[in-house]
């Protein structure tokens, strides 16, 4: 890496974490929450669940109106995380007494993030041709360790309940402080395209298969992330499950669901480095293609195995958890691949919008696949629900070996 590029992956990847702590915020303090407003966990979910769906709303819209190729993605990056701050202190001042408002304002939180997590993808993108993949991996490592933060804190013995309100204003300052950083110190990359001019038929183009190989990247990583945020956000369901099964009341699984989420990082690092190690052949973009399409295949071979294993052997704790350390390295590894996929299959003009509308529709199935395996575990068991999530990973699969073999036809 050069210097300003390798500069420019560390003040980008900790900006991003800092402004995407605004995400996990609200997941944070959401146990404080539902007992002030004397409310059950289901209603509390919406505290997470409106983030998501504002991110998916928020994403939409950036991509009709192509905003992170129109314009100069870090300015996008560092207004949206100064008005995703803003929007969060609002949260803060009414969660307490207006339970609609917070839902609403989390919302509107995560639908301005759509404004800083794709955006990022594209300035890395430009940043690094050679070693993309690493690159993007390392950025989305630093996102997985944010997404264990909240689990992190319970395992620590939680927040109190009049400190709720200090997680969220301190959120805010993190992500004015990430916003600052973008704004002084990121700067477009020498691989970035210069600004073309608004195009709505390319909102059609990702999301049609008239680009096979995009569309096949997209199928690939819609299969990812049927699995992962299910993971995500049942893992310690599951593990607590487990653990009564075995007769293990003692397992500390607060700990054991923030290990087994974080170590995912590791995982994006490996799959980044393996990804960039390309042989050398005729058609480099075919070889790139091919070796980035490999990793996310073993990536989701080995996440799926997990789905079973953690479904077969679900009354024995000890093996399950054991299982678990794999799956959360797995179950990430790949997700920067696909992002780094599509930089390279998409018109080299508008790939913020292929990366926004990428994250949009990824995003917008978690809310389905997140819902349909609380369905299946509260009426049929747990590892039913584990194993249901094998689905994602098999879809994936295909549609990256379909890829590979578009791209060794083309080499």
């Amino acid at each position: 890496m050069e210097p300003t590029a390798r500069r420019t992956l560390l003040i980008l990847s900790i900006s991003e974490l800092l402004a995407m702590s605004l995400w996990f915020a609200g997941t944070a303090v959401l146990p404080q929450l539902t007992i002030i407003w004397h409310a059950s966990l289901a209603l509390g979910s919406w505290l997470t669940l409106s983030v998501q769906l504002g991110f998916v709303a928020g994403a939409l819209v950036l991509a009709m109106f192509n905003v992170a190729d129109v314009f100069s993605a870090p300015r996008v990056i560092s207004v949206s995380a100064a008005i995703a701050a803003l929007l969060n202190v609002g949260f803060g001042l009414v969660a307490a007494e207006h339970v609609s408002a917070a839902i609403t304002l989390r919302f509107l939180t995560g639908a301005a993030l759509a404004g800083v997590y794709p955006p990022g993808m594209k300035v890395l993108a430009g940043w690094f041709k050679s070693g993309r993949g690493e690159a993007l991996g390392i950025l989305i490592g630093a996102l997985t360790l944010g997404s264990a933060t909240p689990h992190g804190i319970n395992a620590l013995g939680g927040i109190g309940s009049d400190a709720w309100r200090t997680v969220i204003y301190a959120s805010s300052g993190l992500a004015l402080i990430g916003a600052i950083l973008i704004a002084l110190f990121v700067k477009s990359g020498p691989y970035a395209a210069p600004s073309p001019p608004f195009d709505f038929r390319q909102v059609t183009e990702v999301l049609s298969f008239r680009n096979r190989r995009l569309g096949l990247a997209n199928l690939g990583y819609l299969g990812h992330m049927w699995e992962l945020y299910s993971f995500w956000a049942w893992i310690a369901l599951m593990l607590r499950e487990s653990a009564t099964f075995t007769g293990d009341v003692t397992a500390n699984v607060k700990q054991l669901t923030f290990f087994v989420i974080a170590i995912g990082a590791l995982g994006c690092w490996i799959a980044g480095r393996a990804a960039d190690k390309i042989p050398a052949a005729p058609d480099a973009e075919a070889a790139r293609i091919r070796q980035r399409s490999f990793v996310t295949i073993v990536a989701m071979a080995v996440s799926g195995s997990c789905c079973l294993l953690a479904a077969l052997f679900f009354r024995n704790f000890y093996v399950v958890a054991a299982v678990s350390f794999i799956w959360g390295i797995s179950v990430i590894a790949d997700s920067a691949q696909f992002s780094a996929i599509i930089t390279e299959v998409s018109d080299q003009r508008y790939v913020g919008t292929a990366l926004t509308l990428q994250t949009a529709i990824g995003f917008l199935l978690t809310a389905v696949s997140i819902r349909i395996a609380a369905y299946i575990g509260e009426n049929y068991g747990w590892p039913w629900a584990a194993a249901s999530l094998a689905l994602g990973p098999t879809v994936g699969i295909i549609a990256m070996l379909r890829l590979q073999q578009i791209a060794a036809q083309k080499s």
